[in-house]
């Protein structure tokens, strides 16, 4: 008579098993690769505003709110006011719901002249997208634009949910460098050249000299 085998080692044998099987089911995914299955939602937001920040906008901001209760990922402005919006997903879960918010809804209250998700490579698909968005994706290090943003997403009422993101922004900076002002803050040079007879100590640009994109005459704004 054959006698059934039980114990911890037959356990253990068939837990490696199903493991086995699962992990070869999930990395058999078409499109998504090993290495971008472990990047995480933080590393994605750090991605995202260097790629801003080459994308040549002056300002970005990350993980800020606005009244209308969206808080982009990463938010960058260039020249003209022209914004760029990145929102970062790390899994199908956090897409799917995301298209369910009201500002996607409802786009003409969303912010962003441009607006992108960025995600591992094979998790979004394009014909997946909002109207106009485009897609970054995830490669090794680097992020590569598989569909490019159209730059004609906001609307009147995005761009004033901008400008409250941004009010917003600088009010937590004011509480936090209290009882100094913003104002104060920003006139630092002057004080430091008081303080030096009127010329400001070695190495030091004056304000008038400071590269700032934002106060040269608005032009048309290249991609």
């Amino acid at each position: 008579m054959a006698q059934s085998v039980t114990g911890p080692g037959l356990e253990e044998g068939r837990f490696h098993q199903r493991s086995l099987r699962v992990t070869h089911s999930a990395l058999s995914r078409p499109g998504l690769s090993i290495q971008t299955r472990f990047v995480t939602h933080a590393k994605l937001v750090s991605m995202a505003v260097h790629w801003l920040r080459r994308y040549r906008c002056g300002v970005v901001l990350s993980e800020q709110a606005c009244a209308s209760g969206e808080m982009p990922d990463a938010m960058g402005w260039k020249k003209a006011c022209h914004s760029v919006l990145i929102e970062c997903k790390v899994t199908r879960a956090d897409f799917l719901a995301d298209r369910a918010k009201p500002f996607r809804q409802q786009p003409e209250t969303g912010v962003g002249s441009e607006r992108y998700y960025l995600a591992p490579r094979g998790l979004i698909r394009i014909e997946e997208l909002p109207c106009g968005w485009g897609l970054l994706e995830v490669c090794g290090r680097e992020i590569e634009m598989t569909k490019r943003s159209a730059k004609n997403l906001r609307s009147l009422t995005g761009f004033q949910y901008e400008m409250n993101l941004l009010l917003a922004s600088l009010r937590r900076v004011e509480i936090r460098i209290e009882p100094q002002s913003i104002t104060d803050f920003l006139k630092w040079k002057n004080r430091m050249a008081e303080y030096n007879r009127g010329a400001l100590p070695e190495g030091l640009a004056a304000v008038a000299e400071e590269p700032n994109a934002f106060l040269q005459p608005a032009g048309r704004e290249s991609a």
